[in-house]
């Protein structure tokens, strides 16, 4: 059994964030991650600055690791309607592989220790979590969840999405496109789904999109979906004419839950797309994992500082917190997504937001936060 003071299964955005800034704090941080670094992951890679004080105060500067500026927002119906607006807060693009690698080279520097395992079990008995891998033990005082949208812990943990089948499929994949607007994120509609392009740190393009499943499994695979379907978005369609892959072929996942998730469980505290998943649409998953490891970090060294600040409390203000930064903008992406999904809806809908920059300003500020330090 090894011991630590803080357990963070999970090596994303989030997991990295906390051990950062708890390890910053003197205590003594773990992360159970399964994959090596750098790896790539389905992603948006578009992440709002509103994160970029708080990074920086961490130790770490996404502009000096070459992410690129983006400040428009452009975003089109399937026929090819398209308007678009600057950002307020503006934001970067960056891939996961490089964000992942630039946070885990940051910790590892600072002392957190990593151990590249599998968690299958954990337990919370007598004030402590025992957690489980195919080849040891931990313990610790704390835990944070901070795996992902999905995973074999959540059914052992009985959370209720887990035991539903889910309708959604994400598609991810680089382009190499020289003419591509490098300040631009767009979100491209189309019958089914949506996708989203903008540029990363290497000058690749990210497209990533996602799509109900039910539209999807109609077409034999991936490259005839995005010549039949995709593409009967024009721009779409010009993008992924003249774009040359990356990858060897694009990576997805699938069972995506974008159903309300609770974010304490079993007194474990849960960051990042474990805690609750935003609609690609509102494009600031990134930003929201990293804030709420920010909420997690704070409170739990309140815990451990202040004797009389107990484990309920903890817990219930971590609940509060949460919800008061991200609950309005779930709720508002949820409202979205189910417009975006609707054909009719989405082109009515887009078609009259271009018609008043306010209002498509109005609509990205429910999406993103403000600056957080």
């Amino acid at each position: 059994m090894k011991e630590h003071g803080i357990l963070i299964i999970g090596g994303g955005l989030a997991g990295l964030t906390a051990a950062i800034h708890l390890v910053l704090e003197g205590l003594d941080v773990a992360v159970i991650e399964m994959q090596q670094y750098p790896h790539h992951k389905v992603c948006g890679e578009y992440v709002s600055k509103e994160i970029d004080p708080y990074l920086k105060r961490l130790g770490v500067d996404l502009k000096a690791k070459g992410a690129k500026d983006i400040s428009q927002f452009q975003i089109s119906t399937a026929d090819g309607y398209i308007t678009e607006t600057d950002l307020p807060l503006g934001g970067f693009g960056i891939s996961r592989y490089a964000l992942d690698q630039l946070l885990y080279l940051r910790a590892q520097e600072l002392g957190v220790q990593f151990y590249f395992e599998k968690v299958i079990e954990t337990v919370f008995k007598g004030d402590v979590f025992t957690i489980k891998t195919k080849s040891g033990c931990y313990s610790s005082k704390i835990a944070i969840g901070a795996y992902g949208k999905r995973s074999v812990i959540d059914k052992t943990l009985n959370r209720d999405f887990s035991k539903k089948k889910q309708s959604w499929l994400a598609v991810k994949a680089h382009y190499e496109l020289e003419d591509f607007q490098e300040d631009v994120v767009a979100l491209h509609n189309f019958n089914g789904g949506y996708g989203g392009l903008s540029k990363t740190e290497t000058g690749a393009v990210n497209f990533c999109y996602l799509v109900n499943y039910e539209s999807f499994k109609k077409y034999k695979d991936i490259q005839n979906f995005n010549t039949v379907v995709v593409s009967e978005n024009p721009y779409l369609k010009e993008f992924l004419s003249n774009a040359i892959p990356v990858f060897e072929k694009p990576m997805t996942i699938a069972q995506i839950a974008f159903d309300e998730k609770d974010n304490v469980v079993d007194h474990m505290l849960m960051c990042g797309d474990t805690a609750g998943l935003i609609h690609p649409l509102c494009g600031n998953g990134m930003a929201m994992a990293i804030h709420s490891a920010k909420i997690a970090s704070e409170l739990i060294l309140k815990y451990v500082n202040e004797s009389g600040y107990n484990r309920n409390d903890l817990e219930m203000d971590y609940k509060k917190a949460w919800s008061k930064a991200f609950g309005k903008r779930l709720w508002f992406g949820r409202k979205l997504q189910s417009i975006l999904i609707n054909k009719r809806l989405v082109s009515m809908g887009i078609k009259s937001v271009g018609k008043s920059k306010s209002l498509l300003k109005f609509i990205i500020s429910k999406t993103h936060g403000e600056l957080i330090s």
